[in-house]
């Protein structure tokens, strides 16, 4: 099973996807924590990505889906994998048709979970003060929710042209979410 869980900043796909991972068997690809990764080691991939992060802006895709297209051929990835984060842009969905294509597989479900925007800032502003993330300040936060109505919304007519996508209402408490997720799996 392949899944994209897609939403904007905040809206929960890392933590649902961890939920997910032991009750399906798959793994978790987070590009967020693979750029993130990089960065704190100071990697030449990450010296590039960081530029891009600090101000909220997205990383650009020959880096980000040279990134993808090396993990999900690794051996923990051949029972499926939940990509949380990518893709961002239906260039980079498209590029992951194709490598999907090339490895004979497909997206089982793209999932969105819908969340308020006052909401969201709420969620990031109070896990910059848990986490201290810089790249969850309010400016950068506001950017990031700016890029992400501009570049990954048009990824919501992508998906439903191809019969995949899915909307899970993201409000309220985890277990909430998690539930009406666990509903879309019969688990």
């Amino acid at each position: 099973m392949i899944l994209i869980l897609m939403g904007p900043p905040g809206a929960g796909k890392g933590t649902q996807s961890q939920r997910l991972i032991d009750k399906l068997s798959i793994i978790q690809i987070s590009t967020g924590d693979i750029l993130r990764k990089a960065v704190s080691e100071e990697t030449e991939l990450g010296l590039k990505a960081k530029k891009f992060m600090s101000a909220g802006n997205l990383v650009p895709d020959e880096v980000v889906i040279g990134i993808i297209e090396e993990r999900i051929q690794e051996a923990d990835c051949a029972n499926g994998f939940i990509l949380d984060g990518f893709p961002r842009t239906t260039e980079q969905a498209d590029s992951l048709d194709n490598i999907l294509n090339k490895l004979g597989k497909k997206i089982s479900y793209a999932i969105y979970f819908d969340v308020p925007e006052k909401e969201l800032i709420v969620r990031l502003l109070k896990r910059s003060e848990i986490e201290s993330r810089s790249d969850d300040n309010l400016e950068t936060i506001k950017n990031r929710l700016k890029v992400f109505k501009e570049k990954t919304e048009p990824l919501l007519e992508y998906y439903r042209e191809r019969g995949v996508l899915q909307f899970i209402d993201g409000t309220g408490k985890m277990e909430e979410v998690t539930s009406r997720m666990n509903k879309l799996f019969g688990i």
